[in-house]
């Protein structure tokens, strides 16, 4: 029997003791960069280990350090994949408006640009779900505005990211660490740079540096791009396709750039439509993006599989135009349900996939991070479901 992969999209439930020692720590005088002591790096590295151990009896075998070098006060956080990226770029700054608080923007076509996130479509078509049944948590720091020119700051972030989860890893065992991609980190507010291409570049020029370092540490480097498909919904009014398209195409540019001369086979890129409970009604069809999408010279994509607003999508890939080296990381189990998934249901998914490629070029995955998404107890069940899920479609081949 030929053993199918499996692995995360990236985030896994933080222990309550590291969400209490991140909501204890102080900041710096910028009022947003966190300060760390050995003794939080020490609980750090310990949970990391832990984490590892866990996902390996789940039956995870391309395991993640859960992100848990990216900061998490709070059970409930959407947005620590991203925030963490203040901690390692100088040129931001604090000021009175940000990307939450800033005034609507409308577009225009031929001209489209991201209005605010509190104008988004899809929050403006339920008003009421988004006030009263959408909990969107808080994040472990303030979000600040470009104010500066961008430089990498995060060497020795990374470097502890890459230690705590190699000191883990078996002979032979591949790891993977998970990094913002230079779009959706380019969403904080733009004070300095004349055009937004500019800032986008600026960021794929420092997060470039973040990237190599865990290349050359011999980990997969998953690039989190939500702002790919997510953005779709964040333009008001609804963009046509083409526009949009033309709007994308940059930000794979931008990757492409940022990830030139690394090694193709530890680079994965995450597509997914931001992995907040919403209603998603929305969200941009695969089929308008993946094309756009497919020119991302990465080595794998993992993207969502399982939400039951993007499953039927699946046969989208059948008809693409998908580069005969390409690695699909589909999620065959998801963030957005409290149900846990029956592993005979798993197994179908990654069949789905495996029609398309075959088996050797699939690695069944979580459709999106599932730490501070749902309940911790509901997030290992579900890696177990996945867990077991492959070894039934690993058997039936």
């Amino acid at each position: 029997m030929t053993e199918i992969q499996t692995t995360t999209a990236g985030s896994l439930p933080r222990t309550p003791a590291l969400i209490d020692a991140n909501r204890a720590r102080t900041f710096a005088d910028d009022g947003f960069t966190l300060q760390s002591t050995p003794e939080f790096d020490e609980l750090t590295a310990e949970a990391v280990a832990d984490v590892v151990t866990r996902q390996r009896t789940a039956g995870i075998t391309q395991v993640g350090d859960g992100e848990f070098g990216k900061a998490m006060s709070n059970a409930v956080d959407y947005g620590a994949w991203w925030s963490y990226s203040f901690q390692r770029a100088s040129g931001l700054s604090l000021t009175e408006v940000n990307a939450f608080t800033e005034p609507p923007v409308r577009s225009e076509p031929g001209r489209i640009r991201l209005t605010s996130f509190l104008d988004r479509r899809d929050r403006q078509l339920f008003p009421a779900v988004y006030a009263e049944a959408v909990d969107s948590g808080a994040t472990a720091t303030a979000f600040p505005t470009t104010t500066g020119p961008i430089r990498y700051r995060g060497h020795d972030a990374v470097a502890s990211d890459i230690a705590n989860l190699k000191a883990t890893l078996r002979a032979g065992e591949q790891g993977f660490l998970t990094a913002i991609a230079p779009g959706s980190a380019s969403r904080v507010r733009n004070e300095y740079y004349a055009t937004d291409e500019e800032h986008i570049f600026a960021w794929a020029d420092a997060l470039r540096e973040e990237y190599r370092a865990i290349t050359d540490a011999g980990l997969i480097v998953q690039l989190d791009d939500p702002s790919l498909a997510e953005n779709f919904d964040q333009i008001n009014p609804e963009p046509s396709v083409s526009d949009y398209q033309a709007f994308t195409r940059l930000r794979v540019e931008a990757i492409n750039h940022a990830i030139a001369g690394l090694p193709k086979e530890l680079v994965r890129l995450h597509l997914c439509w931001g992995s907040w409970h919403g209603p998603h009604t929305t969200d941009i069809p695969l089929a308008d993006i993946l094309p756009v999408v497919l020119g991302a010279n990465v080595g794998s994509i993992s993207f969502e599989a399982g939400n039951v607003r993007h499953e039927h999508e699946s046969g989208v890939w059948a008809d693409a135009a998908v580069p005969s080296d390409l690695v699909l990381v589909p999620g065959v189990v998801s963030h957005a349900t409290n149900v846990v998934e029956h592993p005979e249901l798993v197994a179908q998914r990654i069949e789905r996939f495996a029609a398309i490629v075959g088996r050797d070029r699939v690695i069944a995955s979580t459709d999106c991070g599932l730490g501070g998404r749902i309940h911790p107890d509901i997030a290992w069940a579900k890696l177990a479901a996945l867990g077991e899920g492959a070894r039934i479609a690993a058997a039936r081949a």
